[in-house]
């Protein structure tokens, strides 16, 4: 410390040139950066400040620039006019498809109220016509096809429930759908049902009722009141084809019951005419007094096919009494026993079984087709003005009968 401050005070008082001083110290970092070039002198400037921020502070200021590139502003550029287009293009589409829909409305329409007036129907008719777009098939005066379904058609007794058909390759006469005057039907297919529900309603009068029993087969069974009495009624009717366009029923196995003592079938066979039922042939063995008096009727001895020995025998005799009733054929055979003709003759026979002999009287005024005529029934399709039109099938179904109906050639309307 001492060495700095003497060589000051010497440098004081001297008059001539002060001797050179040597520096106590030297930094090994300043010869190092003299003998380097600085790389960084090509960034300053000549004060020493970065050359890049003297350039920036040179140029004027400007607001900055958000724009995407070239290629982004074309994109951006075209994507309303695409837009657009699609607007226009999805536009034009929806009125002429408006437009396409309200012809067809409008043909449907009038096909509807063209078949209500020709066909004499009470509501008019629901018209489909299939294809798309209507208006190319009107142009080319063509429709692929077309549904019409018809509902509740008259048919003498019954009512015909739903009648669909299907028109294909119709070839129609007119300008536009608002002149068509009538088209033609190469090809039609159709659906007639004839329901149970309406048949009950028609022909049973809420006493009977109709169900299917065969693939050809309709059943009928209700109550028929008669004599004061409500007799169980049960008939078969089997439905058959009449011609190409008709239908019709015959009536068989007709049989009424009442209650569990006897079964009336009306006619003249084998098997009609009144029966014990097997419950009641029973209980009627079972009482000796009854059954004697059976079989003190000639009438009714002879209808059994028992040796007239054996019956005399049973007569006098309980235990051999009991072994001809006991048998089972002598049981069989007799529930075949007709009792009209022995009952009209002995009126007290049917008083000792339980029935009224008015109740005999009124059966036996009872035919066969009076009862048939209850459940009988049949239908005629319509003649077509043009063309042909005949059924394929008549089957019987859960809900009804139902017929399929071809036709070809048909005409509707006025075509020229």
């Amino acid at each position: 410390m001492r060495t700095p401050h003497t060589t000051t005070h010497h440098a004081a008082q001297s008059d001539g040139p002060p001797p050179e001083q040597v520096p106590s110290r030297r930094n090994p970092y300043d010869e190092l950066a003299l003998l380097a070039d600085d790389p960084l002198d090509e960034f300053l400037t000549e004060d020493g400040t970065p050359a890049r921020q003297e350039d920036e502070a040179e140029e004027p200021w400007a607001p900055p620039n958000h724009r995407r590139g070239s290629r982004r502003r074309n994109r951006a550029t075209g994507l309303p006019t695409v837009a657009r287009f699609l607007v226009w293009a999805l536009t034009l589409a929806c009125l002429v498809t408006l437009a396409d829909r309200w012809a067809l409305l409008y043909a449907e329409h009038k096909a509807s109220e063209q078949l209500k007036d020709k066909l004499h129907l009470a509501a008019a008719p629901e018209v489909r016509i299939g294809g798309f777009p209507f208006l190319t098939q009107l142009a080319a005066r063509r429709l692929d096809s077309v549904q019409v379904t018809v509902p509740d058609i008259p048919a003498h007794r019954v009512t015909l429930t739903q009648v669909t058909a299907t028109a294909h390759d119709i070839r129609i006469d007119g300008d536009g759908p608002t002149t068509v005057r009538g088209a033609l039907v190469r090809q039609l297919h159709g659906q007639v049902l004839l329901s149970f529900a309406d048949m009950n309603r028609e022909l049973g009068a809420s006493q009977v009722a109709f169900t299917a029993q065969g693939p050809d087969r309709v059943r009928a069974h209700g109550t028929l009141r008669m004599a004061g009495r409500d007799l169980s009624v049960r008939a078969d009717a089997r439905i058959r084809r009449d011609g190409d366009r008709g239908i019709a029923t015959s009536v068989d196995g007709i049989r009424l019951d009442i209650d569990d003592l006897a079964t009336y079938r009306p006619g003249t066979g084998p098997t009609e005419g009144l029966h014990l039922t097997r419950a009641a042939a029973r209980r009627l063995t079972r009482q000796a007094e009854k059954i004697r008096a059976f079989l003190a009727l000639p009438e009714i001895v002879h209808r059994l096919g028992v040796p007239d020995s054996a019956v005399r025998a049973a007569l006098h005799d309980e235990d051999k009494l009991h072994r001809l009733t006991g048998a089972p054929r002598f049981l069989h055979q007799l529930t075949r026993v007709n009792l009209v003709d022995a009952a009209v003759a002995h009126p007290a026979l049917l008083q000792r079984l339980g029935l009224d002999p008015s109740l005999l009287t009124a059966l036996t005024k009872l035919t066969r087709p009076q009862i048939a005529d209850r459940f009988s029934f049949a239908v005629q399709l319509p003649k077509p003005p043009g063309g042909t039109m005949r059924l394929q099938r008549v089957t019987v179904g859960q809900d009804g009968i139902h017929v399929d109906v071809s036709g070809a050639g048909l005409l509707v309307g006025h075509p020229r």
